[in-house]
């Protein structure tokens, strides 16, 4: 991403955009949560996604903290104006944020606008930049649901540190990484490991997604390896927030 970019960012010129992309009960079809994407809107009228920016080694630690704040203001203004309590809602949250006053500063603001309860919304933590303590991170989480919001692991199979995150935190929900999803119809490793998460999560009451479904194959071998819940292009692409139809579960073949 050019630097300008992300100076206009700081800045607070360029613009955020939320979208929102959805998560499917696959058992029944219906769409159960969304999950919120903040994107960049340049000069074109193109969309970028931010996950490059933050994951950006070059980029310094203040700056990634203070973009990450500024997404998360874009995403919980949007979350505002939603109105609807009838599913999950899912932000992504760099875990060190966590560590900045300005976040616990602001986010008795972002739930206090909701119009459905906290209860709703479940925060992701992604691991692009860590808290490297996961005592601490698992008192972050602890009091996040003293809030009474939800914690997510994003990325469950990418690396070690994710079963760690998921052993300290007995979070709400686990996403299966894509890299557990990719071909999983030619790779019969994935589909037990799969299938065996997903037996874990139901043994422990943990909501358990497979994320990245981008094929009908994959989809179905999903299914077959007992997980409840998908997300994915298959099952609908990132929109921008406000209203639209949803999107329908494609027939299997």
């Amino acid at each position: 991403m050019p630097r300008a970019i992300v100076e206009q960012l700081l800045s607070g010129r360029g613009a955020v955009v939320p979208h929102v992309q959805p998560m499917y009960r696959l058992r029944d079809n219906r769409m159960v949560a969304q999950e919120y994407l903040a994107r960049l809107l340049d000069e074109s009228g193109m969309t970028h996604p931010v996950g490059p920016i933050l994951q950006d080694p070059s980029l310094a630690p203040h700056d990634r903290l203070a973009l990450d704040l500024r997404f998360l203001e874009a995403t919980f203004t949007a979350l505002s104006h939603q109105g609807n309590g009838s599913h999950l809602h899912f932000v992504n949250l760099e875990p060190v944020s966590l560590e900045a006053p300005g976040f616990w500063d602001c986010l008795p603001r972002w739930l206090g606008d909701l119009p459905f309860p906290t209860e709703c919304v479940v925060m992701e933590f992604t691991e692009s930049q860590g808290v490297h303590d996961p005592e601490a991170l698992r008192g972050y989480a602890n009091r996040l649901r003293d809030l009474g919001l939800r914690v997510a692991v994003d990325d469950l199979g990418a690396g070690v540190a994710s079963l760690t995150h998921m052993a300290r935190l007995a979070p709400d929900f686990i996403k299966a990484d894509r890299s557990l999803v990719e071909q999983v119809h030619r790779r019969p490793y994935q589909a037990a490991l799969l299938n065996a998460l997903s037996h874990f999560a139901q043994h422990m009451r943990i909501g358990f997604i497979a994320e990245g479904i981008e094929t009908l194959e994959e989809l179905e071998a999903v299914m077959d390896a007992d997980v409840p819940w998908g997300q994915g292009f298959i099952l609908g692409q990132p929109w921008p927030t406000g209203p639209k139809p949803l999107a329908v579960l494609p027939e299997l073949i």
